[in-house]
């Protein structure tokens, strides 16, 4: 026999003694969990649906372990504001076994499934990340050189400083006081300089700072005026 259950806001397919991990529920290892939204179950070809959910039926999961899920990042990136926002977020996780699909309120026996069974499922998965942890850090130690390059060429300036005097690049409609020492720092300080900027290196500049390309393009437009003065 099959259920379709509703958890965490998703829907599962199980059956019993699945193992599944769902969106964090109370409960220690070992203790007993109900589930009540049953959306649907049969056996087979023969199928029951719920309106959403069926009466009286119920599934039973064991809490085999808590833990958490891999770390995803949301980045938001604002054209021309000069705004970056990262936030990170880490769901928390059950991992369950299927105990029992109960069905006509049917009252659950309350008895943990295959508790060995699982934790040697957890076991032999824990012993093989540890495994290959060493590897991993083989890899990054044998390759040390290669990360060296690799820092010092982004630690590196964008373009180089032209001789001679700097040009006060805030004449320029749109860059302000911020926005010219961080064009500095990447070896631009003069009109000259912006006005020759080709579009290859407008898309470097819109690939590595927090400048637009349709920016960088109005403002080679202007620099262009302001070099023949």
């Amino acid at each position: 026999m099959f259920a379709v259950i509703k958890t965490g806001g998703k829907q599962y397919r199980v059956a019993a003694n699945d193992l599944l991990k769902i969106e964090k529920v109370e409960g220690q290892v070992g203790d007993i969990v109900e589930i009540g939204h049953v959306l649907a179950h049969g056996e087979g070809e023969n199928v029951t649906f719920g309106a959403p959910f069926v009466d009286g039926a119920l599934v039973t999961a064991e809490v085999v372990e808590q833990g958490k899920n891999r770390t995803v990042i949301a980045f938001k990136k604002r054209r021309r504001q000069n705004s970056r926002r990262k936030i990170g977020h880490r769901q928390l996780l059950t991992t369950v076994r299927i105990a029992e699909i109960l069905l006509d309120g049917a009252k659950p026996t309350k008895k943990a499934a295959a508790k060995t069974e699982a934790k040697a499922e957890i076991a032999a998965k824990a012993e093989a990340k540890a495994e290959a942890a060493p590897k991993k850090e083989a890899k990054a130690e044998a390759a040390p050189k290669e990360t060296e390059v690799k820092a010092s060429e982004t630690a590196a300036p964008l373009f180089k400083t032209p001789k001679g005097e700097p040009d006060d690049l805030t004449v320029i409609k749109g860059i302000g006081p911020v926005a010219a020492g961080q064009l500095n720092e990447q070896g631009i300080t003069t009109f000259a300089q912006i006005a020759k900027l080709s579009d290859k290196d407008i898309a470097r500049i819109d690939e590595h700072m927090p400048f637009s390309t349709d920016q960088i393009t109005d403002w080679r437009e202007q620099a262009k005026e302001l070099a023949k003065k």
